[in-house]
């Protein structure tokens, strides 16, 4: 595996979201679904903190409510009761524009690709980029295929992903998701349908992303082979965090 490519250079817009200490700071989240006698609630007085360069792993059985706290992380869900911090920026009650800031500083992973069939690795990649208005083409052009490179796919650029295999297309999710340099990644279950070579080497990849830029990882698994990658392990049952302990 290559080294991943240095962070752009290129002239800033403000849509960065400075550095701090604590990269994710939630305090007594709580969250629902439905409404009237219909709702339940699915998240049970969350805390957590999580700082900045951890690796964090996040586990615990199917329903427990794991995909639902990453999808609030990500923006994807509106935060109900609590606080929800990414960046020192609270997510709760944000608006739109200060929610477009704070997700132009995360890179998302899921299990499924969700490669678009008709773009090309590069041009799937690419699109990422496309949502900030910092790079120029010249840059655009260049981060992508550094960001490829350094995934092992040098040699598939110009390939559609009918013409990958499942691993390879995990790979150009994961350039999609890193090649912008986000400060913090979201993956829900991005090992789940990989051979255990390339899950390995999938999460070799986003370990070393931390690694090498201080980006935060929140990582949910089922998979105990990719376990040792994490600075920390979080437990989550019915809807509590029930267990954090350091590796």
């Amino acid at each position: 595996m290559q080294n991943l490519p240095a962070q752009s250079t290129g002239p800033s817009t403000g849509s960065t979201v400075s550095l701090v200490n604590s990269a994710i700071e939630i305090h007594e989240l709580n969250h629902y679904f439905g409404h009237g006698n219909l709702k339940k609630q699915v998240l049970y007085s969350i805390n957590l903190s999580i700082q900045a360069g951890e690796i964090v792993l996040l586990t615990g059985p199917s329903g427990s409510g794991k995909t639902t706290l990453l999808t609030l992380l990500g923006g994807l869900r509106s935060a109900q009761e609590g606080s929800l911090k990414l960046l020192g920026r609270e997510m709760r009650g944000a608006n739109t524009k200060e929610l477009l800031k704070i997700r132009c500083n995360i890179g998302y992973i899921f299990q499924a690709h969700n490669l678009l069939s008709f773009l090309t690795a590069r041009q799937n990649v690419r699109l990422s980029l496309e949502l900030h208005d910092r790079y120029t083409d010249a840059e655009c052009d260049r981060l992508v295929d550094e960001m490829l490179v350094a995934v092992g796919l040098g040699d598939r650029l110009n390939y559609y992903p009918e013409e990958l295999s499942g691993g390879q297309k995990q790979r150009v999710a994961i350039a999609r998701a890193l090649v912008s340099s986000p400060q913090i990644i979201l993956a829900d279950e991005p090992t789940a349908a990989l051979d255990k070579k390339s899950g390995r080497d999938v999460v070799e990849i986003i370990q070393q992303l931390a690694k090498e830029r201080h980006c935060t990882i929140l990582l949910v698994t089922h998979d105990n082979r990719i376990l040792d990658i994490a600075d920390r392990l979080l437990y989550m049952e019915d809807g509590r965090l029930v267990s954090d302990r350091s590796e």
